[in-house]
This record gives C-alpha cells, sequence and structure tokens, in this order.
C-alpha cells in the first residue's frame, strides 16, 4: 500500500520519476480543454474520496480535476457534513471509504489524523494538508522551479517568515532532492527542530533576511496568519521585517524566482510589486497543483517508481 502523507513516503527516485511523468503529462495536454481526459486515462475507473476538514480553493479543484484528467471520479466531502464531524472516528472513517473508493485525499489540521487514516484504510491516503506538512504543494513547487529551467541539486531556497508546515515539507525535499534551504525566521516563530533534521544537514535557520536571501536562486514566503487563527498583530510585527519586497529581491541571484503558494496577503508577507512581478511564478506554480498531483495519485497506484 502505498500512502503519500510526507516526501520521504516516495523517496528521491519515485519523486524524480513523478516530476518527469507530470511534465511530460502537462506538455501533452497543451491545447486540450481542461475537463479532457488524458489520451491512456490510466486511472479510469477509479474513485477518489476528498475529505475537507479545513478551506479549500487549489487542493480541492486541483484534486478534483487531477482525477477526472486521469480517467477518474472524485466525490468531495466537507468533514461537517460527515459522520466524522459528529463523532465518529478516523478509524471507522478510514474502514467504511475503503470499502466505496479507490483512494481517500484528506486535507486536515492534526497530522496524526492522516497517519490514522493510513493505518486503518485499505486504500491509498494523501495528505492534502496537515498543520506538520504540505507535501504536494511541495511537489508542485519542485516542478515549477524545474519547469523554470533550474536543476535541483545545488540549489539555494531562501525562505521568509513563519516556521511553519510549508517550510517543514520544503527542508525534507532538500533532503532529499539535495538542495539547500536558509530559512530566516522571527524569535517564537522558528520551525520546531525536527523538522530541520529532515533536511539532512541542508537547512538551516537565520535571523537575518538579508542573509538567507543572499545568492538565492529561489525565495519563498508564505501567508503569516495561518488558516483558522486570529489576525494577530503581535505576529505580525514580528513577521514585518521579513517581508519580501524588492530590496530584498535584489539580494538574490539576477535570476531569482519568487514562489508562494497561495492565497496571499499583498503588502503584508509581500509586496504587490514582488508577488505580481515578472520574477513571480505564482500562477505557474498554482496550475502546477494539478499536474503533480496527477503524479502523485498514478505513483499512489503504483503506475509510476
Amino acid at each position: 500500500m502505498r500512502h503519500f502523507l510526507n516526501l520521504t513516503d516516495a523517496g528521491p527516485d519515485a519523486i524524480a520519476a513523478m516530476l518527469d511523468d507530470a511534465l511530460t503529462r502537462k506538455q501533452a495536454r497543451a491545447g486540450w480543454p481542461k475537463g479532457r481526459a488524458d489520451a491512456d486515462a490510466p486511472l479510469a475507473g477509479h474513485v477518489l474520496a476528498m475529505i475537507f476538514e479545513k478551506n479549500s480553493t487549489r487542493t480541492r479543484v486541483s484534486f478534483d480535476m487531477a482525477i477526472r484528467q486521469l480517467g477518474g471520479q472524485s466525490i468531495v466531502m466537507e468533514a461537517g457534513q460527515m459522520q466524522l464531524g459528529r463523532g465518529e472516528t478516523v478509524a471507522d472513517t478510514a474502514r467504511v471509504l475503503s470499502a466505496y473508493v479507490d483512494a481517500i485525499m484528506i486535507r486536515t489540521d492534526d497530522h496524526a489524523k492522516v497517519e490514522e487514516m493510513a493505518h486503518y484504510a485499505t486504500v491509498p491516503v494523501i495528505n492534502g494538508l496537515t498543520d506538520a506538512s504540505h507535501p504536494c504543494q511541495i511537489m508542485a513547487d519542485l516542478l515549477t522551479i524545474i519547469e523554470a529551467g533550474k536543476a535541483l541539486p545545488g540549489l539555494k531556497v531562501a525562505w521568509l517568515g513563519d516556521g511553519n508546515n510549508v517550510l517543514a515539507s520544503i527542508v525534507e525535499a532538500a533532503g532529499l532532492m539535495q538542495f539547500d534551504v536558509v530559512a530566516a525566521c522571527p524569535q517564537g516563530f522558528q520551525p520546531e527542530e525536527e523538522a530541520i533534521v529532515r533536511g539532512n544537514g541542508r537547512a538551516r535557520v537565520v535571523s537575518d533576511p538579508r542573509e538567507a536571501v543572499a545568492g538565492a536562486d529561489i525565495v519563498v514566503t508564505d501567508t503569516w496568519i495561518s488558516m483558522g487563527q486570529a489576525h494577530a498583530d503581535t505576529k505580525l510585527r514580528a513577521m514585518m521585517p521579513y517581508q519580501v519586497d524588492a530590496a530584498l529581491m535584489a539580494t538574490a541571484k539576477p535570476d531569482a524566482k519568487f514562489l508562494h503558494c497561495l492565497p496571499a496577503h499583498r503588502g503584508e508577507e509581500v509586496t504587490p510589486e514582488v508577488i505580481d512581478g515578472a520574477q513571480s511564478l505564482i500562477w505557474a506554480e498554482a496550475e502546477n497543483r494539478l499536474h503533480a498531483q496527477k503524479s502523485v495519485l498514478r505513483w499512489c497506484f503504483g503506475q509510476i517508481g
């Protein structure tokens, strides 16, 4: 059984194979209607159940379209409208859904929930986001970087702001794909040491944003106020020195690219001139959620790697 809860579940060879497959399939679809299935429809007859305990735009639509383009179908469920939202256990939900569908994607808060889902499910389980990690987003980011003509080994990625779940997965990817991450985070908002350890020596945390960005190939940030958090003035004040603006981007390499997983708050973590500027790849990054996740689905069913 192949579950995709973290990038390590697949490993570097499988990640490379998935990225290659995603790029090939994306190129093969150029000019096609979005709802048309891929020529080989490799997951025809398969059904993906999607469980949402957190709001979603990109994860919801990209996974829905991913399984359709692969020839399959989806069932979308809000946790509050399921028995899961009325006290049924994750384990019981996993057992029941495994009898109905071929794979489960869950977007939730506590990472222990996806682990429990995977433990009791008899079909592949995919982590659509937890508070601890966001592997599907990073697959899209890696695909976007490769599309931009940059090789992953030896790359320098700068992270600015909160030491959150997205950073944890970027660090995990760095250890697997042999690139470096320098994260600039304010005191009290650094990532957990365990997350940095997963980088296998390829990641470090600094306090100076200019140190992180200096000579970077890729500059990444994320919203400072995560889903479900209050709009905390104290946190915003601590984060403002880490805002990505034109002056900070100028310390990166001249051909550096900017990434943001969205949704964005212009004027907070990034200025409009950067996120809407020539170095920004955010729209390609968002689209690549679809293409990367198609290959994740294929990997889960043993069609890749």
